[in-house]
């Protein structure tokens, strides 16, 4: 097999997976996965012994933000997809931001409170979750914005 048919097959399929998404429909379904998983996790505050339950909540919540992230809108074209790239771009450089700052605030916060906390992180949900909020919002308000 020679090189070029390789880097065409190999480009051929990563063309796949970057037009690669859900249809309109799959949207209410990300929506009520999501809002259930935020109810049940706000309900878990007052059961004992649920802290098991908690990461189940968490990738379930990340699942449906997901869902409605890769799911097209109802007129889907080439702008609605220049739109969803550009809130892709800023949210991943706005995760980064976050996950650089936000263990310094913690720090800081803890310095100003006289708490003895070290410089701690934080977990891969908080970040997941920022990042699909923001290309979420950044998505829905480009869109409201130039239409």
């Amino acid at each position: 097999m020679s090189k070029q048919s390789i880097c065409e097959r190999e480009r051929s399929q990563l063309e796949k997976m970057n037009k690669f998404q859900l249809g309109y429909q799959y949207k209410k379904i990300g929506l009520i996965i999501a809002i259930s998983a935020f109810v049940l996790m706000l309900g878990r505050k007052f059961i004992d012994n649920s802290e098991w339950i908690r990461p189940v909540l968490q990738a379930f919540l990340l699942v449906g933000l997901l869902i409605i992230s890769l799911s097209k809108s109802k007129e889907e074209d080439e702008f609605i997809d220049s739109l969803r790239s550009q809130s892709y771009r800023l949210a991943f450089l706005l995760a980064i931001v976050y996950s650089l700052v936000q263990p310094l605030i913690n720090y800081g916060v803890g310095l100003l409170f006289d708490e003895n906390e070290t410089l701690k992180g934080f977990n891969y949900f908080q970040v997941l979750f920022f990042m699909l909020i923001v290309q979420l919002m950044f998505f829905w308000q480009l869109k409201r914005m130039n239409r």
